[in-house]
C-alpha cells in the first residue's frame, strides 16, 4: 500500500525561525487592520432587527432576497426560511445597528423599498419587525471566551498528568498561535463575527490541540526509546514519523471544508472560510511551532530525566564535541 511521506526524514526544526517570521507577519498585519477597522460583528453582537416577511412570489428565495437587500446597502444580513417555504425570517442592521424604534423602522423601510425594486409592488408583505438586543450576543461571547481558556486549563491538568506541565505549555503556545492568526486571518478579509464563526473558533482549538498532543505523545514515545539521542534530533523524528497521520487528516478534513467554503449557502461561508484557515495553520503549528516551542522550553527547565542535556542542537553538539577534544 502506498504511504504519503513514508520514511520522512526532514529537519524541520531548522527552519523554525522562518516558521515565527511567517507566523509574525500574518499576525502583525492582522492585528493593524484589527486596530483599523475593527471587527465586523454580526447583529448577534451589536443588535439590529428582526424582519419577517411573506411572499406571493414562488420565485423568491433567500438568494434573491440577499442580492435585493444589498441593492440598497443592507450587506450582511441573515435570512432564513420561517417555516413555510414562502415566509422568510430577515436579520439586518443599517449603519451601526442600534437596536432602537427609528432604527427598526429605517430597516423595515431599506427592506421594503429592495423588495418592492426586486420583486414588485405587492410581491410581499412584511408581517412582523422588532429590534434586535445585542445582549444575547454579549453573553455567548463572554461564554466562548471562558470556554477557550477552561479548555486551556483542562490541556495543561491533563498533559501534566499524561505527560509533564512543559508539554501543557508548549501545546497551548501553539493554540494560542493559531488563535492569534485566526483572528488576524478574520480582521484582513473582514469577515463577520457570528456566533456561527465564534463556534468555529472553539473547533480550531480543539483540532489543534488533538494535533498536537499525538505528535508529542510520539515524542514521548521516543524519549524512552532513544535515550542517549539530543531532544532536537528525538523532536525532528517524532514529527516526521507522525508527518503522513497528520498530512492526511488535514488533506481530508479540508476536504469537507472547501466543499462548504464552494457549495454551501451564505450563512455558514463565513463559518467555512474560518475552518479552513484554522485547519491550514493549526497543522502548520503542530509540525513547525508546538515542538520549537517544546524545544524552548526544556532547553530552560530540563525534564526529570535531565533532558536539559538533549536540548541542543547537532550544531551545537557537535561546537562542544569539538571543545571537549
Amino acid at each position: 500500500m502506498y504511504r504519503l511521506f513514508d520514511k520522512a526524514n526532514y529537519d524541520l526544526l531548522a527552519v523554525r525561525k522562518m516558521a515565527y517570521m511567517i507566523s509574525s507577519a500574518i499576525a502583525i498585519v492582522g492585528l493593524a487592520f484589527l486596530g483599523f477597522r475593527g471587527l465586523n460583528e454580526s447583529i448577534e453582537f451589536t443588535g439590529g432587527t428582526f424582519i419577517q416577511i411573506h411572499s406571493s412570489d414562488e420565485t423568491v428565495n433567500t438568494g434573491s432576497i440577499r442580492d435585493a437587500l444589498s441593492a440598497v446597502g443592507i450587506d450582511g444580513a441573515e435570512i432564513q426560511t420561517f417555516g413555510a417555504a414562502d415566509e422568510f425570517a430577515i436579520r439586518a442592521r443599517l449603519g451601526n445597528g442600534e437596536a432602537s424604534d427609528n432604527a427598526v423602522q429605517e430597516t423595515r423601510d431599506a427592506v421594503s423599498q429592495g423588495l418592492t425594486t426586486a420583486f414588485g409592488e405587492g410581491a410581499f408583505v412584511i408581517n412582523a419587525a422588532d429590534a434586535v438586543s445585542p445582549k444575547v450576543g454579549s453573553e455567548l461571547r463572554q461564554k466562548a471566551v471562558m470556554a477557550i481558556l477552561l479548555s486551556f486549563g483542562a490541556v495543561l491538568v491533563y498533559l501534566t498528568f499524561r505527560f509533564e506541565w512543559r508539554f501543557g505549555v508548549a501545546a497551548v503556545a501553539a493554540t494560542i498561535h493559531d488563535i492569534i492568526l485566526t483572528i488576524a486571518f478574520i480582521s484582513i478579509l473582514n469577515l463577520e463575527v457570528s456566533l456561527v464563526v465564534v463556534a468555529s473558533m472553539l473547533l480550531i482549538v480543539g483540532y489543534s490541540l488533538n494535533d498536537t498532543i499525538i505528535t508529542f505523545d510520539r515524542v514521548r514515545e521516543n524519549l524512552k526509546k532513544f535515550k542517549r539521542d539530543q531532544l532536537y534530533e528525538i523532536l525532528n523524528r517524532s514529527v516526521n514519523e507522525t508527518l503522513p497521520r497528520t498530512i492526511l487528516t488535514s488533506g481530508t478534513t479540508l476536504g469537507a471544508t472547501l466543499a462548504l467554503l464552494f457549495f454551501a449557502g451564505e450563512n455558514i461561508r463565513g463559518f467555512a472560510w474560518v475552518v479552513t484557515f484554522g485547519i491550514i495553520v493549526g497543522t502548520f503549528s503542530s509540525i513547525f511551532i508546538a515542538s520549537p516551542v517544546l524545544l524552548a522550553v526544556e532547553s530552560k527547565w530540563p525534564g526529570e530525566d535531565v533532558r536539559g542535556s538533549r536540548t541542543m542542537t547537532p550544531e551545537e553538539s557537535a561546537t562542544r564535541e569539538r571543545a571537549r577534544a
